[in-house]
């Protein structure tokens, strides 16, 4: 194991980390979670899902932790009581909700407690709704009182590149009135400048009263990098990119090889 301090607290992204590329929990990720606890390291999650789309994960993991949806948009505790929120400017949802839009994405829109869409057929609404188990609302257009209550935008285009060019001009337009980061290759996610996973890490460490370094974290993606460069030791799944694992202290097996289960023993409890 790197030379990082004894970790408190694992926290892990879900998709593409915790879970399979079908969205399931493994026997050796159920197990690996209960060696956590029997060790006395907290599992805390956070996803770009919001926290109704986690609440299946719960019971398997035995969860105690705090969960952190919509990439720290809103913290609950692991019966989804709600701890603390941070919607995003209505003025700077606008902008980013226009900007989606004249790059040829689409764009679904998250409050607190709905999932509004404007096409059930739409690419990844389907896959999306049978991920986190429950539906979508779908609206003619997204008006001044959705934007009033927003927690999180999604981009959404099959055209990896065209997500990532968003990317970019969404962080140089909105700057630091939000945050904004690809949570897969498809989905661009726009929320509070304080939701982000760096923050989560932050947050987390504050509420527990213990030191960020004390926060090893497990992820995927670009998103994951802040959080990677807030805690202590942290690692990257063998399916992330070159430019994630690069930012990462360790490198584990992909989400389709019990990676997440591997990293636990290898790292955390060797």
């Amino acid at each position: 194991m790197p030379n990082k301090e004894k970790p408190r607290v694992l926290l892990a992204d879900v998709d593409g980390t915790l879970v399979t590329p079908e969205k399931q929990l493994t026997e050796n990720a159920l197990a690996a979670a209960r060696e956590l606890q029997a060790a006395g390291i907290t599992l805390a999650l956070t996803s770009g899902r919001p926290p109704r789309g986690m609440a299946m994960l719960v019971a398997p993991l035995a969860l105690t932790g705090p969960i952190a949806g919509f990439n720290g948009g809103v913290f609950v505790n692991p019966d989804l009581s709600v701890i603390e929120s941070h919607l995003l400017d209505p003025k700077v949802a606008g902008e980013a909700l226009d900007l989606i839009l004249e790059s040829g994405l689409d764009a679904w829109v998250y409050t607190e407690d709905e999932w509004l869409i404007r096409n059930k057929e739409a690419p990844h609404v389907a896959r999306e709704a049978w991920t986190v188990k429950f539906e979508s609302k779908i609206v003619p257009h997204f008006t001044e009182e959705h934007l009033s209550r927003v927690v999180k935008i999604v981009g959404i285009s099959d055209d990896h590149d065209l997500v990532a060019r968003t990317e970019t001009a969404a962080q140089k337009s909105l700057g630091d009135r939000a945050s904004a980061a690809r949570s897969q290759p498809y989905y661009l996610d726009v929320t509070n400048p304080q939701a982000n996973k760096g923050e989560v890490v932050r947050w987390l460490a504050r509420t527990m009263r213990i030191d960020p370094k004390q926060i090893a974290t497990i992820g995927d993606m670009p998103n994951d990098v802040l959080m990677f460069k807030a805690g202590g030791l942290s690692i990257a799944m063998g399916n992330a990119s070159k430019e994630v694992q690069g930012g990462a202290d360790a490198v584990t097996d992909t989400n389709e090889a019990d990676g997440f289960a591997k990293a636990v023993r290898r790292f955390l409890l060797a």
